[in-house]
This record gives C-alpha cells, structure tokens and sequence, in this order.
C-alpha cells in the first residue's frame, strides 16, 4: 500500500502487512483492517500519526495509528481538523493511504455519515443497474 506521511513535508512510502490486501482495501470485509506499526525510523512514536483516507463508500476517514480514535465525515477538511484536534498541543503526522480502508475504531467524527452510508450505497447500486 502507497501512502504519504505529512507534516512539514510529504514522503511516499509502502505501508505493508502480511495480514492486509489490496482486495481488502477494495472492498466489503468482515475483517479488522490492519495497521502495522509506523518505523520508527521514519516517524518517532513520540509524534501522534493519524491515518486519512477514504472507505469503500467515497466517505472520508481519520484514525490514529494507536487504534484509539477515529471518525468518519463528509470532508477531507473534516477528517484533518479531527486529526489536528486529537493531537493538540502536539501536532500530528498525517499518513494519506493510497488505498481504502474501513474504520475499525468507535466513530468519533461526524455521526450524519454514519447514517448516510446506506443511502450511497443505494444510489450507487441504483446507479450500476442504470448504467449496466
């Protein structure tokens, strides 16, 4: 998995796991995503590092790389200021997934898109069916 790390400067790095896929970013699963443990030769475990990216649904989302926190929301912004909030007075790293991952934590973010995710997926079926 492509990601960048930001905080002053972006980097791209691979973010792997032997437990973790592509195919599980991609879709549906009943299983936890996993996040491996940052190198910490690439970001001190001192410095909070938030994970943000999009789920299956176009939804954009924010966790913590401790698996403590997280949210889902409507807004790339929404996500970040999350992830900045949860890591005040500090400040955070921010790691930007190439691929899509699903919240595995409680929802902490915007309780709306929670609700909204059967809707989209409606529409998108809906979608597929007049298209197809």
């Amino acid at each position: 998995m492509n990601m960048q790390i930001a905080s002053h400067t972006m980097i791209a790095m691979p973010l792997t796991h032997p437990g973790f896929s592509e195919a599980q970013a991609r879709g549906p699963s009943n299983e936890t995503t996993c996040f491996e443990p940052l190198d910490p030769g690439v970001i001190s475990a001192s410095i909070p590092t938030f994970f943000v990216g999009r789920d299956r649904d176009g939804f954009w989302l924010a966790r913590d790389a401790k698996g403590e926190i997280g949210g889902i929301f409507l807004l790339k912004s929404s996500a970040l200021a999350f992830a900045r909030r949860a890591a005040r007075p500090l400040g955070c790293a921010t790691i930007f997934p190439s691929e899509r991952f699903e919240l595995d934590v409680k929802n902490q973010g915007n309780p709306l898109a929670s609700y909204l995710k059967p809707l989209f997926r409606f529409v998108a079926s809906a979608r597929e069916k007049l298209v197809g």
